[in-house]
């Protein structure tokens, strides 16, 4: 069914029910607009401090579960390229132009797609935790399918800094290993093999990255070890449209950097966001 702008919290895209937040607020038409997509595995509420931030500062923000996540009904997209195409069908939906795409870790491969398959809709476009192509070890891959509990255990120490899995947490009081662990529990069964087979599978990055005509970040963490930051060489090598590349190294976080550095991942991307575009690197 057609979504309004005023009432943009769940409608039907391609044919199932599906679930976007937005900030706690009305999105509004004549507003910037930012879409974040999130990862494997997870839904809208990892990009909650962010989220609401951009609402909060005059932009409308969309935070879509994908297909079979969260609220959203469906059965998981199998490819990196239908989810990007579902992205698109949603902004297609909204009647938006020009929005800002920031997809983290799997979210980022649509991102990237999206952007490269509709270049004349993407005005920016943040990579959080990106490297393409983004191989799933065997292990993992194999436990995703045969045992949940191995494979959120496997996620969780390669997606934290050391200080976070030793108790260490942004919000005092929260372990963030155990968040995340049952934030992966509540996805339905199947859903994130299906989400590492299709990051697994897609090797169209550079072309989607060649395609790319919108100012770009690149934000990494040292510590992950996920999409370390030495392995987002050869894809930041593959952005020859011309268009800005910005890159930022945070410090002190691993691949889970939402949550364990929320602050610093608002702060890049609300810079971006905010700033003209020229080309940069920083560690920040």
């Amino acid at each position: 069914m057609k979504i309004n702008l005023s009432d943009l919290h769940s409608g039907h895209i391609s044919g199932y029910s599906s679930y976007f937040y937005t900030g706690g607020r009305t999105l509004e038409p004549g507003r910037p607009t930012a879409v974040f997509i999130h990862g494997a595995g997870h839904d809208h509420s990892v990009w909650t401090l962010q989220t609401r931030y951009f609402v909060s500062h005059g932009w409308n923000v969309i935070a879509p579960d994908l297909p079979g996540h969260g609220h959203s009904a469906g059965p998981g997209l199998k490819s990196i390229d239908e989810m990007a195409k579902w992205v698109l069908a949603v902004i297609t939906e909204l009647g938006a132009r020009h929005v800002m795409l920031i997809g983290h870790s799997m979210g980022s491969l649509i991102a990237l797609q999206a952007a490269a398959t509709a270049p004349d809709q993407i005005s920016r476009l943040a990579l959080v935790g990106s490297v393409a192509p983004m191989p799933v070890a065997a292990p993992l891959l194999d436990a995703t399918l045969t045992d949940r509990n191995k494979a959120h255990a496997m996620i969780n120490q390669w997606s934290y800094a050391p200080r976070a899995q030793l108790g260490a947490s942004s919000i005092p009081g929260l372990c963030l290993t155990a968040l995340n662990e049952r934030l992966m529990q509540r996805q339905a069964p199947g859903v994130l093999h299906t989400d590492m087979a299709a990051c697994n599978a897609y090797t169209e990055g550079f072309d989607a990255a060649a395609q790319v005509r919108c100012p770009t970040l690149l934000l990494s963490s040292a510590q992950d070890r996920m999409t370390p930051p030495k392995a987002i060489e050869p894809l930041a090598k593959a952005f020859t449209g011309g268009a800005p590349l910005t890159r930022i190294i945070l410090p002190d976080a691993g691949h889970a950097m939402m949550s364990e550095a929320p602050g610093a991942v608002l702060d890049a991307l609300w810079n971006f966001a905010s700033t003209p575009a020229q080309p940069t690197w920083a560690h920040q």
